[in-house]
């Protein structure tokens, strides 16, 4: 029987919508307690920078955007090595168990505790200890998430400047929304008007540059507009462009939902958008670094943010949580921002699945004679002992070869990353483009360059929010030098200066390129930072709000999963991934000596915190 990506998008809303008023309902009111008449850090510490009350949709949008980076949208294309099955199993499993406990309570229980981050509710529930390791931990991660992020969308803005030109467009407007939204007495109902005609605005801009040519840089020279994007973007009050830029965001990836979700929908009924991409390939598919790969417990290196997400809870206790203006907002905000993403995951599956074939001739055409592509071209064709592509290839050759490869499991399992990462992962927008087009008709042309505007407005949301992160766990760090230096603590301290470091050394490492290597990295980091957070959250549960038996084990139980599987993945990643690629040598050794090193100091981190969680959890009570 043909399976169809429509199919996916109805069983995945019909999970997400069960979860959310039954599993949901039971967190918000027997496990958090949520109080709608308890005062708000939002309100109680208003400070009109960090700590400001939101509308529910404006916060839904900031956070959601915030959260869903290159994470949903990469680590499932990637996951696709081992077919379409196994990837969507695991979407699905790490939303409905995992994800949305991770990320309801990271945000309700740091909002118990004055919108503090996770890391200093760790340090609150486990020793002071406990918070410098967690917030060096959550740096580390970070600098991951800046590297990863920064280069999924300066490949993409190289391939597909049209995005880049709406997206640095919409940057603008947003600080003009933002003013109009706080500053004025226009109100949120007309200031978001305004905010819609800007977006439209700025899209048909960017398709008019894309058909002129306009702002045609280097992946590198995107790599620096990034770097002074992030460091101004993390440095200023969230009003001023944070906040509206979001929102403004949210609208555009909601569009990019329905339409996506809504197409393969619609031609389901039809019997069409059938999935050609194999469901399995094999167990050990070449997705992490080039290298065979386990399935389990290396699919968390490569699905993050789609499933789950370690990252979500910096964001929910480090922005959200600061912005949540009644308790009762919390499961919608938190608890359906983590399911709005796993539904863009599936989309995202469903896409390519059904039109990955096309999407990669596309590509393929454009890159014809590039050697780094027709390289792995070559190997394709000698493991399918085919004639090889040329530089004078017609579509109806690529097609044929396409064809020969997804018919060939194994061979797709081996080669289908590695082609992917080699052509930019330009056969994302591409597949949601001819989703749309045999849908409802839509242009492809300016369909790609919408989806690579919603792809990449995924990842600067979590971009500059992660670099804004990274500025509170590295100020938390620098307070012992307080009452030792209090001048260089000062200057260490200062928003620019934390934001600078991290963000220069985040955008050095995405400059090097090695993708495959630097994903599974940040992804795991990620990953295992989620099981640390739901450690921590765990002890808030079973120690401050006491909980039942049952509520306890729907945290505790997903905690220890996630911890043994991450931590056995990493331990993997250092054994196989990283030694092939400082054996390398040149750039590849840098990548692979720098990243080993990070990764190496959180697996140490990461054992350390195991330690005081379970004493902490051992514990008849805690003060």
């Amino acid at each position: 029987m043909d399976v169809t990506g429509g199919v996916l998008i109805v069983i995945g809303l019909v999970l997400y919508v069960l979860f959310y008023y039954t599993h949901g309902r039971y967190l918000q009111n027997k496990v958090v307690k949520a109080d709608p008449n308890r005062e708000t850090p939002a309100k109680k510490l208003f400070d009109g920078v960090d700590y400001v009350p939101a509308n529910k949709y404006v916060l839904y949008g900031h956070h959601f955007a915030s959260i869903a980076g290159a994470g949903p949208i990469v680590g499932p294309a990637l996951a696709l090595g081992w077919g379409w099955l196994l990837s969507i199993i695991w979407v699905w499993f790490g939303n409905v168990f995992v994800g949305v406990v991770h990320d309801y309570l990271a945000l309700m229980s740091s909002v118990r505790y004055d919108g503090r981050s996770i890391g200093w509710v760790a340090g609150r529930l486990m020793g002071k200890r406990a918070m410098y390791v967690f917030n060096s931990y959550i740096w580390f991660s970070l600098l991951l998430v800046v590297a990863a992020f920064g280069f999924v969308i300066s490949a993409l803005f190289h391939a597909v400047p049209g995005a880049g030109i709406a997206a640095l467009l919409l940057l603008f407007f947003a600080v003009f929304v933002g003013w109009l939204m706080y500053k004025t007495k226009l109100g949120f109902t007309w200031s978001t008007v305004i905010a819609w005609i800007f977006i439209i605005l700025a899209i048909y801009l960017g398709v008019i540059g894309q058909f002129n040519n306009w702002l045609a840089l280097t992946q590198q020279e995107w790599l620096i507009i990034l770097l002074i994007y992030i460091i101004i973007a993390a440095s200023l009050p969230v009003w001023v462009l944070l906040q509206p830029r979001d929102y403004m965001n949210a609208y555009i990836l909601w569009t990019s939902l329905a339409l996506g979700g809504g197409a393969l929908i619609w031609l389901m009924f039809f019997g069409k958008g059938v999935l050609s991409l194999p469901a399995y390939t094999m167990y050990s598919a070449n997705v992490v670094g080039g290298q065979p790969s386990p399935f389990w417990p290396a699919i968390p290196l490569v699905i993050a943010c789609g499933a789950l997400s370690g990252f979500h809870s910096l964001v929910g206790s480090g922005t959200s949580s600061k912005q949540l203006a009644n308790e009762l907002h919390g499961l919608f905000v938190a608890y359906g921002g983590m399911e709005t993403e796993g539904f863009l995951s599936t989309m995202v599956i469903g896409s390519i699945g059904a039109f990955g074939v096309p999407a990669l001739a596309d590509s393929i055409m454009k890159s014809l004679g590039n050697a780094k592509v027709m390289g792995i071209l070559g190997k394709i064709a000698k493991a399918l002992s085919i004639s090889p592509l040329t530089s004078s290839s017609t579509r109806a050759d690529v097609l044929n070869f396409l064809n020969a490869f997804i018919n060939n499991p194994n061979v797709f399992g081996k080669f289908y990353a590695g082609l992917a990462n080699s052509l930019k992962w330009s056969v994302i927008p591409r597949s949601y483009a001819y989703a749309t087009y045999h849908a409802f008709g839509l242009d492809l042309t300016v369909m790609t360059i919408f989806g690579t505007l919603w792809i990449t407005g995924f990842a600067l949301t979590s971009l500059d929010t992660a670099t804004r992160l990274g500025r509170y766990a590295w100020q938390e760090l620098m307070e012992p030098l307080k009452e030792k230096s209090r001048s260089l603590y000062r200057f260490l301290a200062n928003k620019w200066v934390a934001s600078t470091i991290l963000a220069a050394i985040g955008i050095a490492l995405a400059w090097g390129g090695n993708f495959l290597v630097l994903w599974p990295a940040f992804a795991g980091m990620n990953q295992l930072l989620s099981s640390l957070a739901l450690m921590t959250v765990a002890v808030w549960v079973a120690k401050v709000q006491k909980a039942s038996t049952a509520g306890k084990a729907l945290v505790v139980a997903p905690a220890i999963f996630m911890w043994i599987t991450v931590t056995l993945a990493l331990l993997w990643y250092e054994a196989v991934v990283v030694p092939v690629f400082i054996e390398a040598g040149g750039g590849k050794l840098v990548t692979g000596v720098v990243v080993g090193t990070i990764t190496a100091i959180g697996i140490a981190l990461n054992l350390y915190l195991f330690g005081l969680w379970y004493k902490t959890m051992k514990k008849p009570s805690i003060e």
